[in-house]
């Protein structure tokens, strides 16, 4: 099998130091995370990437895991990075892992948010989201809030709703959808897998795993399969956050980020 075919990642850089990359969920952009990494950038360069099919990124036929991996190293590599500190929420998660152990001269030390590195099977909610916003055609709507209406009947959480409706974008004057919906709606089996047969990370790779205490993402059962593929695993559970971890308890991961970055 040929090796996937990179494209350019979008990236906003913050600061200046050791590099540190972002990646954020399914349907999320490298922005989710801005102002944590505001704060991390205080002596680090850190990279907040949209994936591909995703924010500022291109848009591609393939959706896997191995072709995100592709499009990290050509970034790393292409930036002259070396050897860099990654850090990725769910989707992102899964996507640093792969990076660290198929092109693991390339990671330094890899923060994974709330997700294993299993195979989730259907995902009846995330198919729910992509389905009534490929039924949603921006550009009939006027405002923002129009669209998060439109999506109240899938998503009746209104923190969902803007979630969901900061994919949006204006173009030439109309409200658009920046990701790759038909895609993302394509490869969800894909997203919600993890590749089988990858080699273990080396023994030395530092590796932090951090779950939220009312999230299920990361479960007793998913740990010795990380701990098999990631030897030097350490896990931090924050109590008081769900699967957005970040935007439940910022303080919390902050403080254990900063702990494990400059541990190095």
């Amino acid at each position: 099998m040929s090796a996937p075919t990179p494209v350019p990642l979008a990236a906003q850089e913050l600061g200046a130091g050791p590099p540190v990359l972002v990646l954020h969920g399914l349907l999320g952009q490298g922005r989710n995370w801005a102002s944590l990494a505001r704060r991390l950038a205080r002596g680090r360069r850190v990279l907040l990437v949209d994936l591909r099919n995703h924010g500022r990124s291109p848009h591609h036929p393939a959706m896997t895991y191995p072709a995100m991996a592709a499009d990290l190293a050509a970034l790393v590599e292409s930036r002259g990075l070396g050897r860099v500190a990654i850090l990725g929420h769910s989707m992102g998660g899964k996507a640093a892992m792969v990076l660290a152990l198929t092109r693991p001269e390339l990671v330094e030390r890899l923060v994974v948010v709330d997700v294993a590195p299993v195979d989730y099977g259907p995902r009846p909610d995330f198919e729910a989201y992509l389905e009534a916003m490929l039924a949603i055609d921006p550009a009939r709507f006027a405002r923002r809030a129009e669209v998060e209406a439109a999506l109240a009947e899938v998503a009746p959480d209104a923190r969902i709703r803007a979630f969901l409706a900061s994919n949006l974008d204006v173009r030439e004057g109309r409200l658009a959808w920046l990701p790759n919906l038909g895609v993302l709606r394509r490869a969800l089996p894909e997203i919600a897998g993890f590749p089988a047969e990858l080699p273990a990370a080396p023994t030395d790779l530092p590796a932090l795993a951090i779950r939220g205490g009312r999230s299920d993402y990361v479960r007793p059962e998913h740990l010795p399969t990380f701990r098999r593929l990631l030897p030097a695993l350490r896990l931090e559970t924050v109590a008081e956050a769900g699967h957005w971890v970040h935007v439940d308890a910022p303080e919390a991961v902050l403080a254990l980020l900063e702990r494990f970055l400059q541990s190095a």
